[in-house]
């Protein structure tokens, strides 16, 4: 029998790691962290609940005072659920070239997005965020370099794989980056807790910020600028077009051992191949990190254990290529079968 929780807050986190069946090696142990558990959805409530409760505790969150952010949208949701159960108003700036689902689901949470022209990519958005808490003496939530996001990882999902996984028993931890609070928070404690454990950090083929090398540029007040290595490309809350300050942390710390680029149509195909073979619902930015794990798994040891993370849902990409091949009508293969018995038909 479950203990009822004091209110949606206390759902968050304690995601479920679940075998991969059919789409693995059968000399590999292929397994996934579930982040679409989370109330919300994603990964990004774990993050939005530490931010808010952590600016609670050290008094720079005021009550009843605006929180605003940055987002590409799971974040902004877990905000919304966070800010709504809380009672604080809460403001979102994210660029128009999101699926506009992740807009609508804020607003119905009762945030206010504003819209940011596509072209000034998330560096954009950011500073727009920046712009509108020092106009207004709102809370910034600082998502890309607030340690209290990396604390948040460190806190419970470091522990929930450590205990998944015990006596330094998982050999791969595969992860994409955003804002670098997963992977910061959970490669410094695999380091300590379980220091066999490589960590794997994959990014698109065609936005190769970290393989690349390259440093990340700032513009003369600090803010992060557009990385030259950045392209546009499918996966929505993967890599930004800029290197956060807690990925940078994660770098300067030699917390990453190896990196894989994936291809946006390799992501699209893993999250079609997670839904048709395993039932697993996910998004863009989970099937390219799939479609990372998949490729550790081809070199890796025999008996192998590989978790590989799934940052959300499905449901928000409804309106992106993930679903283009998805018709709301029947195809001549339904009609064929409705018409194979003689009632209930359409005229």
């Amino acid at each position: 029998m479950s203990t009822p929780f004091d209110n949606i807050l206390g759902t968050v986190g304690n995601t479920p790691v679940v075998k991969i069946n059919k789409l693995a090696p059968d000399n590999v142990n292929l397994y996934v962290k579930l982040e679409a558990f989370n109330p919300m959805g994603s990964v990004k409530d774990r993050l939005a609940l530490g931010i808010i409760e952590d600016a609670e505790r050290r008094g720079t969150l005021k009550p009843g005072q605006t929180v605003v952010e940055a987002t590409s949208g799971n974040t902004g949701i877990g905000l919304a659920m966070v800010c709504a159960q809380k009672g604080y108003p809460l403001v979102v700036t994210m660029a128009e070239s999101f699926s506009v689902e992740r807009r609508r689901l804020m607003r119905f949470l009762g945030a206010k997005v504003v819209l940011t022209p596509a072209p000034l990519k998330g560096s954009g958005m950011l500073a727009k965020a920046v712009e509108l808490a020092k106009e207004h003496d709102w809370f910034l939530a600082r998502q890309f370099e607030n340690e209290a996001n990396a604390d948040m990882h460190s806190n419970t999902t470091a522990p929930e794989i450590l205990s998944a996984f015990p006596n330094g028993s998982l050999d791969y931890w595969v992860t994409g980056y955003g804002t670098g609070g997963t992977l910061k928070g959970v490669s410094r404690v695999l380091r300590k807790e379980s220091p066999n454990t490589k960590v794997v950090v994959c990014e698109p083929a065609n936005a190769d910020l970290l393989n690349s090398g390259t440093a990340q540029p700032v513009t003369d007040s600090g803010a992060p600028s557009t990385h030259p290595s950045f392209n546009p490309h499918p996966m929505q809350g993967w890599t930004p077009d800029f290197i956060s300050k807690l990925t940078d942390d994660a770098v300067s710390q030699k917390l990453i051992d190896q990196l894989v680029t994936v291809a946006g149509p390799d992501a699209l195909r893993c999250s079609r191949e997670l839904a048709l073979q395993e039932g697993i619902f996910c998004g863009i930015s989970s099937g390219g990190t799939f479609a990372a794990a998949l490729e550790i798994c081809k070199t890796a040891p025999a008996g192998s254990n590989v978790l590989c993370m799934l940052p959300d849902t499905g449901e928000r990409y409804l309106s992106t290529p993930l679903f283009e091949e998805i018709a709301a009508d029947m195809s001549d293969d339904e009609i064929a079968l409705s018409q194979s018995t003689p009632g209930y038909q359409f005229d």
